[in-house]
């Protein structure tokens, strides 16, 4: 299961997702940091599988990954490359803007 969260905004779609067990969490590594406690609201929505989670990624303008599943789910329809994600305290982070 993911977390899953879509927010809307006139035509635009940001669709978050993050492994649940990462939420509460902050990471670190040097000067990076990975708040998902302080921004828990930003990722914390719906439970989701895989799948649903691929068919909102489809159309969405904006995308928010963390964590090794979520990354997947991205990796699998093509969206994402190994170069394109950066890790924060081994914990994979990828945020995809569509122009």
């Amino acid at each position: 299961m993911l977390l899953m969260k879509i927010f809307r905004k006139k035509n635009e779609k940001i669709v978050a997702i993050c492994d649940p067990e990462l939420l509460g969490k902050v990471f670190s590594e040097g000067e990076l940091v990975l708040n998902l406690d302080k921004y828990a609201g930003f990722y914390s929505g719906s439970k989701v599988t895989a799948n649903e989670a691929a068919k909102e990624l489809k159309d969405a303008t904006s995308i928010n990954l963390v964590g090794e599943n979520a990354i997947e789910v991205a990796k699998n329809l093509k969206l994402i490359k190994d170069s394109d994600i950066i890790k924060i305290a081994n914990v994979p982070h990828v945020q995809i803007y569509k122009i």
